[in-house]
This record gives structure tokens, sequence and C-alpha cells, in this order.
């Protein structure tokens, strides 16, 4: 992810570096890390994430409606297809795995951090732009990378008989950081076509606003009874 460096997500993350860290840092990453958070933490860390990428494949459709060239409705359409015809299917067997029913995990209610972030990343698209968007998912998307990388790569984490192991690999894997990678570029690319710096401001508070809620995505992982 070189080019996310230098670019808008580099200066989004810098103007909320206090958010970011605690995101980053949270109680619940550092379970991941060492194996030490507990079982039903994460089970229901998974049902909410079930139906977090639902409203995260709506995110999609709603990116290809404000759209307004033929490549960015293709990378909307593709990003969609993504979610609905595969990530949807890798999520319900690794579920399985932890003993969760599909049937049962889309029974279940939304925790209000759940609809606290898919709800204002829905409403930042629906009242402003692709950019707007793009820029209100990105704590998702690309710190997933920038966590699974970080825990990847620190020496610290504990490989061995550590159940999360695999959810580490996922979003440290090639495949997931060219995902977040693209997402940056694609980023860089509408602000150079819909405004410059003069819309940092604005972007500014989406993406700080969209990391607190990440965070408390986190912390709903705790509420076993939410």
């Amino acid at each position: 992810m070189s080019g996310a460096a230098e670019g808008l997500f580099a200066r989004l993350r810098a103007a909320c570096a206090e958010e970011w860290d605690a995101y980053m840092r949270h109680a619940f990453v550092a379970g991941l890390a060492d194996g030490s958070l507990p079982e039903t933490c994460f089970r229901h860390y998974l049902v909410q994430d079930y139906l977090f990428l639902i409203h995260f494949a709506r995110a999609h459709g709603l990116a290809a409606y404000k759209a307004d060239t033929l490549e960015d409705i293709r990378r909307a359409a593709a990003g969609l297809s993504a979610i609905v015809d595969r990530e949807m299917d890798l999520h319900v067997a690794y579920c399985r795995d932890w003993g969760l029913d599909e049937a049962a995990m889309a029974a279940a209610p939304e925790a209000n951090a759940t609809l606290a972030y898919t709800r204002f990343v829905l409403e930042a698209g629906l009242a402003g732009d692709l950019l707007d968007l793009l820029v209100a998912l990105a704590p998702c998307v690309i710190g997933y990378a920038e966590i699974g990388r970080s825990l990847d790569a620190d020496p610290a984490t504990q490989r061995q008989d550590n159940p999360y192991a695999a959810w580490i690999d996922t979003y440290a894997d090639a495949d997931y950081q060219a995902v977040a990678a693209d997402h940056a570029a694609h980023m860089d690319a509408l602000l150079a076509r819909r405004g410059g710096t003069g819309r940092m401001p604005g972007l500014n508070r989406l993406f700080r606003q969209a990391t607190r809620l990440e965070a408390a995505f986190w912390d709903m992982g705790f509420d076993v009874a939410d």
C-alpha cells in the first residue's frame, strides 16, 4: 500500500491520529494478537460482522448509483459481486467453524454499534457523493488491512495455538492488501476530480467519526449481551 502513504488516506489518518491509534490498538485487537480474546466475544463479533457485510453490499449498490463514470459503476458492481457472491460465502464457512449457523446469524438483532456505523456510512453516501461514501468506508476497508499487516509483522503476535491466526492471515494476505490499496487509490482519483483541498475539513470530519464508530464496533465485541 505504498501509494496510501502519500495520498488522501494518509492525510485523513494524520488528521485524527488519536482516534486512529485507539482503533488500531484497541483491546479487542490485542486479544486477537495474543489469542486471549474470549471466544464468546469473537463469536458475537462474527455474527455482527455478518450483518455488517449485508449493509456493506448495500453501500456498493449506493456507490454505483452515485458514480458518474462507467469505470466507477464497474468498480462498484465488482465490489458488490465480490461481497454477495464470494465474501459472504467465505464468511459463512468461517463462522460455521466457530459453531455459528447462517440462519441464526441472519435472524440476530443488530447491535447498536452495527446500526450506528452502517447507517452512518449509508447516510454519508446518500447526503454526499461517491468520495464521501468511500471516505466513510475507509476505516473499515483500509483499517483492517493495516491491522492485519501490523499484527502479521509484529513478532509479539502469537502464531502457535492462536485461534485467531486465520483472521489475522485473512487481512494480512496480499489479496486483501490489494483491495485496500485500490480503495486508497480510488479515493485519490476522486479527490482530484471532485474538489481538491477545499474538501478536506468535511472529509476529515467524516473519517474521524467513521473511525470512532469502528472502534465502537470493537467495543461491541465485548458486550456479548448486546
